[in-house]
């Protein structure tokens, strides 16, 4: 299955979704942070979501309630790969070489890294 690319506005509905793990339009505006998007607005971005096949629902009367159908881990390995690729030549070296030299991440990440994939 291809995995879509998501805007910046569908990809944060999809981080709230996947916090909450499952629930109703009310549900997720409530994870939102002040200033809250309208409701028409997220509701219309779980449409595009659907027709994505980011997220399915059950009805409930009226309601739909609304879950992952793309886990976070999958959607962000997709999302790595896409950045090396069109960032960074695919190579994961210069990724790693740039978060270092922009001091984003600390030698003691580096070896942190380098120890978890000794093991």
């Amino acid at each position: 299955m291809q995995i879509a690319q998501l805007t910046k506005a569908e990809e944060q509905v999809m981080q709230y979704l996947w916090e909450i793990e499952k629930g109703f339009l009310k549900d997720i505006l409530e994870v939102f942070p002040e200033p809250k998007p309208h409701t028409n607005t997220v509701s219309t971005i779980l449409k595009v979501l659907k027709e994505k096949d980011f997220v399915d629902y059950e009805v409930h009367g009226r309601q739909h309630e609304y879950f992952p159908l793309v886990s976070k881990e999958k959607y962000s390995g997709k999302s790595m790969k896409s950045l090396v690729k069109n960032y960074f030549e695919g190579s994961y070296k210069n990724a790693v070489s740039f978060l270092v030299e922009k001091n984003e991440m600390s030698v003691e990440d580096l070896e942190m890294l380098l120890n978890e994939l000794k093991k």
